[in-house]
């Protein structure tokens, strides 16, 4: 028979390194039975957005840019960060209208997804909009080069069967609006 799985106490946390977009926290913690976990690594990470975002005709909102972390160009949805005290809706629109110049429609949150709880401390929250349209052009950062792509389903499938579509935290939301709107 299977143990209740408890809750592990912090002993002591130390902060190894803090900028704007890494922070990494060492923690001493101590199990359920009294074991201690002397080193044990957690990434700080404010929480995320990204929008599955569709036209009026159809077409998915999409975004293309660079990706240092493995040194290519990817199709992805768009996404940011939830500045502080800000609601992950109010984030998602932002996002998306700074992005892509889009903005409208009908809003609902699609899912609610942590990149890996094991090592993060922060939640993704997906939204879908249907029924966007193109109001204005693109407020992009300073350092971003986005460019953005309208495709169909069919297109956006492609992406997800071929595996050209690497980011998880967006890949998993798509398959869960294809899965319930076939």
């Amino acid at each position: 028979m299977a143990h209740k799985i408890r809750k592990w106490r912090t002993v002591e946390s130390e902060y190894l390194i803090q900028r704007p977009w890494l922070t990494a926290r060492r923690d001493k913690v101590e199990l359920p039975d009294g074991r201690v976990h002397p080193e044990y690594y957690v990434l700080e990470y404010p929480d995320w957005v990204n929008v599955i975002a569709i036209t009026e005709d159809g077409q998915f909102v999409m975004v293309e840019q660079y990706r240092h972390g493995l040194e290519d160009v990817f199709t992805e949805l768009v996404a940011g960060v939830i500045e502080k005290d800000e609601a992950p809706l109010a984030a998602a629109q932002r996002e998306l209208l700074e992005e892509t110049g889009f903005a409208g429609g009908e809003w609902s949150l699609n899912t609610v997804l942590s990149q890996n709880p094991s090592s993060t401390n922060n939640l993704t929250y997906s939204f879908i909009a249907r029924g966007v349209r193109k109001v204005s052009g693109q407020h992009l950062d300073e350092t971003e080069d986005i460019s953005v792509r309208l495709l169909s389903k069919s297109e956006l499938m492609e992406l997800l069967i071929s595996d050209e579509m690497k980011q998880s935290l967006m890949a998993a939301p798509l398959w869960k609006y294809f899965a319930l709107n076939p």
